[in-house]
């Protein structure tokens, strides 16, 4: 069974790129070998133009967090950081004591103490206090709560401002939609699609809620109209492509109220799996 297939995408210096797919998409899989982990059976990648089967060289450009994090558990989380900062790329000081308030994080405690949070938040300073041109997240805010999400984010923003890169593999769909530039989306080892958040909606449908009063409008044959549902003085249906001709079979009715709404990330993403939530 082949884990990862035909995959080629270039992520450019400076966005933020989101990486979506189920469990079993090939995720995990990419990332491991972008760190080095494995080898892949063909193909090549490489990181600001330093093949990844070089680790060294590769890991001097790169700061990682994945989804697990484990900690050597007699050390606290300021001697962890310390020994992160000596042994990856270069660190802001300052900035990393910042991080450490906005974060909230006890830094005098063994990390045998920390719940899976708290472990996270220590792996996310140390690469956010880094001065890496590419930081890899897998799953970056699992175990944290909601106000250091919030951190995370605003954390993420500042790393983009400094022309920092950053890969977020996320099943947070919202996270993502939130903070990413581009996304690209797996399924079953193979990409497919891959595109920024704004066209990957215009791509899918738009919800049209319109009430009415009198006669409904008539919807037969109108370009890009599908699904459409007469709810009783409410008519439901999806517009794929403009929105024109819709309003205009719209504007020869009685309509008392209207709303439109645009396809969320994780309504996108359920699309290509035939999933799709109304």
């Amino acid at each position: 069974m082949t884990a990862v297939e035909n995959l080629t995408m270039l992520v450019d210096a400076g966005e933020v790129f989101g990486f979506l797919g189920p469990n079993g998409a090939g995720k995990s899989t990419t990332i491991r070998m972008l760190l080095g982990q494995i080898r892949p059976t063909s193909g090549t990648a490489t990181i600001f133009g330093n093949s990844v089967e070089d680790v060294l060289r590769a890991h001097r450009c790169l700061a990682y967090v994945p989804a697990d994090v484990a900690l050597w558990p007699r050390l606290t989380g300021i001697e962890i950081l310390e020994l992160l900062a000596a042994i990856g790329p270069n660190v802001d000081f300052s900035y990393r004591d910042e991080l450490v308030e906005r974060f909230d994080l006890d830094i005098h405690k063994p990390a045998r103490t920390y719940s899976t949070g708290n472990r996270q938040k220590v792996a996310l300073i140390a690469a956010f206090a880094s001065r890496a041109p590419l930081l890899v997240f897998d799953e970056p805010a699992s175990g944290m709560d909601p106000l250091k999400e919030k951190v995370f984010r605003e954390c993420v923003a500042e790393a983009r401002d400094r022309g920092q890169t950053v890969f977020l593999s996320s099943h947070q769909l919202d996270e993502v939609e939130a903070i990413c530039d581009r996304v690209a989306i797996m399924r079953a080892g193979q990409l497919v699609e891959i595109d920024s958040i704004a066209e990957l909606r215009r791509l899918r449908r738009t919800i049209v809620e319109a009430t009415y009063s009198g006669n409904p409008p008539s919807l037969v044959g109108v370009d890009g109209v599908a699904g459409v549902e007469d709810l009783g003085g409410r008519l439901r249906f999806s517009v794929t492509g403009s929105p024109a001709p819709a309003l205009r079979a719209l504007a020869a009715a009685e309509i008392t109220g209207l709303t439109v709404h645009e396809p969320t990330l994780e309504e996108v993403f359920l699309d290509y799996y035939g999933a799709s939530p109304r």
